[in-house]
């Protein structure tokens, strides 16, 4: 039994005129530019030769009343970044049509020998303090950034003996109030300082109920890949740090996060050709549930006059677990366990130990203040496998990494209207991988391993000119080092005769980006507008060949243009308009030419971007935002399915009121109730298992209390 929620005309008018985050919330947005710490070299978003945004508290605050997935709060956010898929598997999610490099707090989350698309689901984003985001293929930061950097900052110890907070909120679709559909989140966070000690530690727990679309229907759940319905999850963040003297701090952090799913739901598979989605039904599928599980462990030093110079040394580990659902796939089928025709279901385990470090020295003010210099030393350890869950079968053999990287940047201002940026990454990496046999149904044949390495020197040059005190025009030449999937490579090989020293497929991937652009600031306006282009001569690209992601090493190439526009109205509101188009090609023939279109599971479609922030009184707050995909053309699949994207509008909308004590807000995602198949089964994916449609009109209601 449940109950209708009736929604009166006059309240859904209220949210679309004025729909915020807290009203404890100023809404001036002008601000002091805030240091990138993934830059490495001290810059800001607005004197960079390239497009960083830095996504700050306020705007995190204002998306988390909206929705708790990580993947569509940075979708709302980054026109660039593809439509989230919904679900607990980010596979597809793009940034500028390459996979970009994920870390908290300067420590990769991103898995590069065996990537599992679960990188936006490490940490609860209630932890995230703001969000840097470099676009664009660069080496700054190691391996894997070919598509850009997103570094999620974790909250900072508040100021005072003791600071107390607890939030609480309730989601449920707005056409039935059921338990079934019911989603429940809380945070607690308590921090604070003592003479030279900082601490702060923060616990948050959530369980999502299942999702219904626009026409009032369970959405397929995804019980191989993993999925947000029917979970639950937790997170567990402390930091300690301790300051030496006033210029030296050290500071140990631990991060413990954990999504698992319910396993009370089975999918039941659309009929894509029809137009007929995947829905769910009560049930147990096969196996046990998929969840991801990681501890992030940081230890960090920084002396900030070290002989008149800046020091920042991190040490980290991180131990990451991926358990994907059960299912029969043709690559699990061995007749010496299950003789044909009877079928045997298995899942895998991807298991991942990393530890690294990251060291950076900083000497500014040379030559009369206009030249800085940037040294540093990196490394990287990592030791992944993939091997089969129910069987305890060799998947993806266990697989060493090593990776060595000094470099060094230099920025120089010749006169005071031009700054000249320029760098050198050597990268060194190495894998060592022993002798294996592939699973049956890959004929089970012997790969002899081996130790192949590999060393690129990577470069970057930049400027940016500012002609006038509004103008600033920047141009920008960088490359990015990433390793191809791994795991896929080996576990797709099926000749005999195949040494691990002289497979092709596992040479390093070196992007090339090179981009330029103008910004403008004037007052309340800001401008700015960029045009790019990432190529790679031994791409990486992946495409769903029979019932199993195959990889393909081809030239590709990848261009667009991005625009922002921003305009604080009063003091107390403010618009953002911003815009994406892009598109990706590749050489699917090896004649050398760029013939064949990238699909959605590589490029995002051309997206706008539209938010209004408002603060009414010092009680009554609003946020409204509108997110448009437009329609978009690929080409047929290799089976000739219409890749084909329909685009949709999709419109959030929240209120914030301050209470005399704590602070109310109320929200609606999907406000206009669209019914609509997501960006990933139109045009990733042409499969009946996962042919999903996206959220309907959803409302969450939370509260704050800060004590």
């Amino acid at each position: 039994m449940h109950h209708r929620l009736l929604w009166p005309v006059s309240a859904i008018g209220l949210a679309l005129v004025c729909p915020a985050y807290g009203a404890e919330q100023t809404q001036d947005h002008v601000l002091e530019p805030v240091v990138v710490s993934a830059s490495r070299t001290g810059a800001t978003e607005h004197d960079t030769p390239e497009v960083i945004r830095v996504i700050k508290k306020e705007e995190i605050e204002e998306q988390r009343q909206i929705t708790s997935d990580s993947s569509q709060i940075l979708s709302n956010l980054l026109p660039s970044f593809s439509p989230s898929r919904q679900k607990m598997s980010g596979s597809g999610e793009t940034l500028r049509g390459r996979t970009p490099l994920v870390m908290i707090d300067g420590i990769p989350q991103s898995n590069p020998l065996r990537p599992t698309g679960r990188e936006m689901h490490t940490i609860d984003f209630a932890m995230v303090e703001r969000i840097e985001v470099i676009q664009g293929a660069n080496a700054t930061n190691g391996l894997g950034a070919t598509g850009g950097v997103i570094n999620l900052i974790t909250k900072r110890p508040e100021p005072g003996s003791l600071n107390q907070n607890i939030d609480v909120q309730v989601t449920t679709p707005t056409s039935e109030l059921k338990s079934e559909t019911l989603s429940y989140k809380t945070h607690y966070g308590v921090s604070g300082n003592a003479g030279n000690v900082d601490y702060l530690f923060s616990l948050g727990y959530e369980e999502q109920g299942m999702f219904l679309d626009g026409d009032n229907h369970l959405i397929g759940v995804d019980n191989t890949q993993g999925d947000l319905m029917n979970s639950r999850s937790y997170d567990a963040m402390g930091k300690l740090a301790y300051w030496l003297d006033d210029n030296q701090r050290l500071q140990l952090s631990v991060n413990r996060y954990r999504i698992k799913g319910l396993n009370e739901y089975v999918s039941v598979s659309g009929k894509r050709d029809k137009g007929v989605p995947t829905t769910s039904t009560p049930g147990t599928p096969e196996g046990d549930a998929p969840y991801n599980e990681v501890w992030t462990t940081g230890l960090s030093y920084d002396h900030y006059n070290l002989a008149g110079m800046q020091l920042n040394a991190l040490a980290f580990y991180q131990d990451y677990e991926s358990l994907f659902g059960a299912t029969d796939s043709n690559s699990f089928q061995d007749p010496a366990i299950v003789p044909a025709p009877g079928r045997l279901y298995d899942q895998t385990m991807a298991e991942t130990t990393k530890y690294g470090t990251k060291v950076s020295l900083t000497k500014d003010g040379l030559w009369n203040g206009r030249l800085k210099l940037t040294g540093g030393f990196d490394t990287l350890f990592d030791n992944t496998e993939q091997y089969l869950w129910q069987t305890n079968r060799t998947y993806v053999p266990e697989v060493e990494y090593t990776n060595l990287s000094p470099f060094i940047q230099i920025e120089l201002k010749p006169i005071d209207s031009l700054t000249i940026s320029a760098g050198a990454r050597y990268e060194y990496a190495e894998l060592n991988i022993d002798s294996y046999t592939t699973v049956a149904a890959r004929n089970s044949v012997h790969v002899e391993g081996g130790d192949p390495s590999f060393n690129e020197t990577l470069y970057n040059v930049g400027l940016v000119w500012a002609p006038q005190d509004n103008w600033n025009l920047f141009a920008n030449y960088s490359e990015g080092f990433s390793i191809p999937d791994v795991g896929r490579a080996l576990r797709g090989i099926e000749e005999e005769g195949q040494s691990v020293d002289d497979f092709d497929n596992l040479r390093p991937i070196v992007t090339d980006n090179i981009e330029g652009g103008v910004r403008y600031t004037d007052g309340p306006f800001s401008a700015e507008v960029s045009y790019y282009v990432s190529s790679s001569d031994y791409g990486s690209r992946v495409e769903r060949e029979n019932d199993a992601f195959v990889m393909r090493r081809e030239k590709t190439k990848i261009d667009g243009i991005e625009g922002t526009l921003g305009y604080q109205f009063t003091p107390k509101h403010s618009g953002k308009l911003a815009y994406s188009h892009m598109r990706g090609r590749y050489d699917s023939n090896d004649d050398g030419t760029l013939d064949a279109r990238l699909n959605g599971l590589n490029v995002a479609p051309d997206r706008l971007i539209t938010s209004w922030s408002a603060r009414w009184s010092s009680k009554l707050s609003s946020f409204v935002q509108a997110n448009y995909a437009f329609d978009k053309n690929f080409d047929k699949s290799v089976k000739g399915d219409d890749m084909d994207f329909d685009g949709y509008l999709l419109v959030d909308a929240a209120i914030g009121y301050q209470l005399p004590k704590g602070q109310l807000s109320v929200a609606l995602s999907n406000l206009l109730n669209k019914q609509y198949v997501t960006y990933y089964s139109q045009s990733a994916l042409a499969n009946n298992d996962r042919y999903f449609t996206g959220r309907g009109r959803t409302l969450t209601v939370g509260y704050r209390l800060n004590f």
